[in-house]
């Protein structure tokens, strides 16, 4: 009895998938349960498991191609398997040879079983001129991750290399390996066409600041230990901006506030996006009822939906239904940018690198870890004069942290 692979249901307003890579070939045995086929998607990335055990023995839907909620991707029927060993022939009886057998070539050593690469692994290993196949992979069943291409790619490099008796004749190279062509993923075109549509759209403006970290860090190195020890969890700066955001945003709500229509819809619960990058894109996982949560609950949150953010795990339930949305480019050294709105929300804060910089305080020339905040707003719903305030607002609540403590 064949058993239907179908394209399960992906999540309120999305229809459509992309087939990022199968994980069994046609004739391989499969378990009840076991992951098959990774269906990209425009929020997140999922993994469709066998819905019975057996032999795949049809995919209908090759990598690559767009499929709808409910389409076909392939059939999996009864059976043992490529892998099952087949019974022996009986022998036959040998016949007088008529002539002396012609010498046949030795068979090709058979190929080391196919890597499994994901998209960015694949891209990377391209990019690096390495042989995939020789990567090895930490992945899920042995997959190959861009981290383990990259591993491979600086192994290389650092090997000394073999001194060479001549130097060999430089031979052009065809004009095909100078470039990859890759396809786009879902997720990648989706986020291309948010930010362009949000380009289009909004009335874009960004006010920076810029914030003495001095009180933070110093309050973080005092409390850091025993938070970790008591809550299980490290004290990082994020709660500290999500914090100083949710003040900032009960003080100026248009900031909380999205166009639908000919109508403002303000938001009075804050739910605060987090952006987090992954191999596949930056996604932005949401922090929900975030003005309801401790200092701790809001570092666990960021840290768990941080973990199933790189691990593909998303839901999209924990993808939608942001307020405001926080961008850390920071972490990536970025010292100053201009952060594009999230759609449908109306602000997005940037934060950046921690540089110590001179700055003069009552006349004299201190050095202080500063850093460059970012508001990027809809001038249709935000004046100026409430952008500045708000970014105002989040500057007094990281320098004077107290402030966030007794609500003030």
């Amino acid at each position: 009895m064949s058993v239907e692979i179908k394209v399960p249901s992906l999540g309120e307003s999305v229809t459509e998938a992309t087939i990022g890579q199968w994980f069994k070939k046609v004739g391989d045995r499969v378990e009840a349960d076991e992951p098959l086929v990774e269906l990209e998607t425009d929020k997140v990335t999922l993994e469709v498991n066998a819905p019975a055990s057996g032999v795949l023995t049809d995919i209908l839907a090759e990598e690559g191609a767009d499929v709808e909620v409910g389409a076909l991707l392939g059939v999996i029927g009864e059976g043992q398997g490529a892998a099952a060993a087949k019974p022996a022939e009986a022998p036959k009886k040998a016949e007088a040879p008529k002539a002396a057998p012609k010498a046949e070539p030795a068979p090709a050593a058979a190929p080391a079983a196919e890597k499994i690469l994901s998209p960015a692994a694949r891209k990377a290993a391209g990019d690096a001129g390495i042989d995939a196949g020789s990567v090895e992979g930490t992945g899920r069943d042995g997959r190959v991750m861009k981290d383990d291409v990259q591993r491979a790619a600086a192994a290389q490099s650092a090997a000394p290399a073999q001194p060479a008796a001549a130097p060999a004749p430089k031979v052009a190279q065809p004009a095909g390996e100078r470039e990859t062509r890759v396809r786009m993923t879902k997720l990648r075109r989706r986020i291309a066409e948010r930010l362009k549509d949000a380009q289009n759209t909004a009335a874009i403006l960004t006010t920076y600041n810029e914030v003495d970290m001095s009180q933070v860090m110093a309050l973080r190195n005092r409390y850091k230990d025993g938070f970790e020890k008591k809550h299980g969890v490290k004290l990082g700066f994020m709660s500290f901006f999500v914090k100083a955001a949710i003040a900032g945003l009960k003080e100026y709500p248009a900031v909380n506030a999205q166009i639908d229509g000919d109508e403002l819809i303000y938001k009075n619960h804050y739910d605060i996006g987090v952006a987090v990058g992954t191999e596949q894109g930056l996604v932005v996982p949401v922090v929900r009822d975030a003005d309801q949560l401790s200092f701790a609950g809001v570092e666990a949150t960021i840290n768990a939906l941080g973990v199933k953010a790189r691990d593909g795990k998303l839901t999209m339930e924990e993808l939608t239904g942001g307020t405001f949305t926080i961008s850390n480019g920071g972490v990536y050294g970025s010292l100053m940018s201009s952060p594009i709105l999230n759609p449908p929300q109306s602000g997005i804060l940037g934060m950046h690198k921690i540089q110590e910089r001179p700055m003069a305080e009552k006349g004299q020339v201190v050095i202080r870890p500063m850093m460059y905040l970012a508001l990027s707003y809809d001038h249709r719903i935000i004046d100026g004069k409430e952008a500045v305030s708000f970014l105002v607002r989040v500057k007094e609540c990281i320098e004077n942290p107290e402030r966030l403590l007794f609500d003030l």
